[in-house]
């Protein structure tokens, strides 16, 4: 897997560039382009918050065919709040990129990230999408600075791929992400500063409706599952192109069932990645809602405790206060009862049946330490479980996020 990476599905190419919007002299400018014989079939899934930002409103519409041609972002300025001129903007960045892939305006899906209310600063965009096609290509070196043109305050790439068969054919799926702060994402494939943006390619070969529900399968089971402060972006943006370069056709249940495994596989190990490099994070947190009543019961109990201020904290402090991961489970407004419910924390039973039991306070607060920690509620009122991926609050993120925007 660690040998993969996103243009390692055949019929991709793609790069990154530092055209000058970002303050760092890092990567700011990425073209990612499938260059098979046809468009790729491609689905996404955007951000349902009320505000969102011009490139996700293009965006929309023009993945609504379900075939892209390829992709083009920019870091350091999200075009959020920008009015009529960010929707411009955000279409000339289509126009830029279609000439560069020689296809239509519409086959081009945009993408922005970073500061929100600031137009964005087009010459420069416009020079550094001309260059960034002139260094298209398919290696790794191309595709990892593709994934650094991405970022923000992500402190490293994050990546992820796997490949599988389909009869004596081989598929590969392969994907890159950031995210490491303004993350709580809500993403849905059909709906009206720091943000979640995911990118994935496969070679192979499947329809736009079956690829599309495949997508928010894999959406909620992953990216809509990791919550670093809960606070929805303007640009949630994670797309899938299909090139059909592989000749591998997933239809029929045994082959849609081998994607999606793979799919949810690729996207739960990137949205793990984003917890783990939460702003200021320390640790990764992995919270498991067990035996609830159904899966959205579960889903929102593990989201309550994940994004508790006080659970974060406590995690960073490597306190073992169970008192107020039950209580965030029982304000989560669905059906609880403590009297039922058993709360480990890495291994060791805290709670259970309404009431404390008897443990090693120093030992479990040792065991907190670790990079990961593991937090298990089992509810006793049903068969659902649900996994949510967070990381703890530390002083970092408060100084962070006091000093993005200066």
């Amino acid at each position: 897997m660690s040998d993969l990476h996103l243009l390692s599905p055949k019929g991709f190419v793609a790069s990154g560039i530092y055209a000058g919007i970002k303050t760092r002299q890092t990567p700011d400018i990425g073209l990612l382009i499938c260059r098979a014989a046809t468009a790729a079939t491609a689905a996404a899934a955007f951000t349902t918050n009320k505000v969102f930002a011009a490139p996700v409103k293009i965006g929309r519409k023009h993945i609504a065919s379900g075939k892209l041609r390829g992709v083009v972002v920019n870091s350091g300025n999200a075009n959020a709040c920008t009015g009529k001129q960010g929707e411009k903007d955000a279409l000339r960045m289509c126009d830029l990129a279609a000439n560069v892939a020689r296809c239509k305006p519409t086959e081009i899906l945009p993408s922005s990230t970073g500061i929100i209310g600031h137009l964005l600063p087009m010459q420069k965009i416009e020079r550094g999408i001309a260059e960034a096609g002139l260094y298209l290509g398919d290696s790794a070196e191309h595709a990892h600075l593709f994934g650094d043109a991405i970022m923000t305050t992500d402190t490293r790439r994050k990546t992820a791929a796997t490949t599988f068969t389909i009869g004596k054919q081989t598929v590969t799926l392969a994907g890159v992400c950031k995210g490491a702060g303004m993350i709580g994402p809500r993403m849905a494939t059909a709906a009206p500063h720091a943000t979640l943006l995911a990118y994935l390619t496969t070679d192979a070969l499947i329809t736009a409706p079956v690829l599309k529900k495949l997508m928010q399968q894999a959406t909620d089971e992953s990216f809509n599952s990791v919550t670093i402060d809960d606070h929805t972006s303007t640009n949630d943006t994670a797309v899938l192109l299909a090139s059909g370069v592989s000749g591998a056709k997933i239809a029929g249940a045994k082959a849609i069932a081998s994607f999606a495994a793979a799919m949810k596989n690729v996207c739960q190990f990137l949205a793990y990645q984003i917890a783990a490099d939460g702003e200021g994070a320390t640790k990764v947190v992995t919270i498991t809602v067990r035996q609830a009543k159904t899966t959205k019961h579960a889903q929102a109990m593990a989201r309550a405790i994940a994004n508790s201020p006080l659970v974060k904290c406590a995690m960073n402090g490597n306190d073992p206060n169970w008192g107020r991961i039950v209580s965030a489970a029982g304000l989560a407004g669905v059906p609880f009862d403590p009297d039922k419910a058993t709360l480990t924390l890495q291994g060791t039973v805290v709670f259970k049946n309404g009431q404390p039991l008897p443990f090693d306070a120093v030992a479990v607060s040792d065991s907190l330490k670790a990079p990961e920690v593991k937090v298990d509620l089992t509810c006793r009122l049903g068969k659902s479980d649900a996994t949510v991926w967070t990381c703890d609050l530390s002083k970092d993120y408060v100084t962070i996020n006091a000093d993005y925007h200066t």
